[in-house]
């Protein structure tokens, strides 16, 4: 990173905050802190952050109710990284549709929290407002809707994932590796689960519409591509 991030970090923990705090100060960004939810997501709307790093289990205000909050309230989009000791599917696929942009399962290794942060960080969507628009397409990721031509897609939580992954790349291809590990982590199931799920975006996004949006990039990945 060219500077140093500024980074809410809300954790109950205390000695992990200290852990988390002295490794990421070490690498240069700057740690602001909350121990509870209330006053985590109090501080979230009073001062900008580059980055809110999350726990999910939180007194007084849990982690998918202070990030669902956070999206209702804030006019800025600040990615959220959540961090969770619950790793199924469905936890990480709630935390999504409550406005988180990743999620990392304790126990962690630090550096690999560093870089999240930092990755989140140098997306080009950070600070900008909540709703993302590639041509006929529109994506508000307060509500979790997206819309083309101004007609709702019925998505599911995965395939609102895959979209939202693609229209944060745009124009560039997301890798099927990435998306998986997005949606799966580390032990994503067998690569027909990604296949259907591409056919089911496919389905609502592209099949009532004249022209197709959704490319497939062989050898790569996917990438969205607006109408001409």
């Amino acid at each position: 990173m060219s500077r140093g991030l500024d980074i809410l970090l809300v954790e109950d923990n205390e000695a992990l905050g200290e852990n988390i705090a002295e490794y990421l100060e070490g690498r240069g960004h700057r740690l602001d802190f909350a121990y509870d939810g209330q006053a985590g997501l109090a501080i979230a709307l009073d001062r900008p952050f580059d980055v809110i790093v999350l726990d999910l289990s939180l007194p007084k205000l849990d982690g998918l109710s202070l990030c669902r909050e956070l999206r209702r309230r804030a006019d800025r989009h600040v990615p959220v990284l959540m961090l969770t000791a619950r790793d199924t599917l469905d936890d990480k696929l709630r935390g999504f549709e409550h406005g988180a942009d990743d999620y990392l399962t304790k126990p962690f290794a630090l550096a690999e929290l560093a870089v999240r942060c930092e990755t989140l960080a140098k997306r080009h969507l950070v600070g900008t407002r909540h709703t993302l628009q590639i041509g006929p397409l529109e994506l508000d990721r307060r509500s979790g809707e997206a819309k083309r031509e101004g007609k709702p897609l019925r998505l599911t939580p995965t395939t609102y994932a895959i979209l939202l992954a693609l229209v944060e790349a745009h124009p560039a291809p997301v890798a099927r590796h990435e998306l998986a590990r997005r949606l799966w982590g580390d032990e994503p199931p067998d690569s027909d689960s990604l296949r259907s799920h591409m056919h089911l975006l496919r389905q609502a996004l592209d099949k009532p519409f004249e022209l197709p949006m959704l490319e497939t990039v062989h050898g790569v990945g996917f990438r969205l591509k607006a109408e001409p």
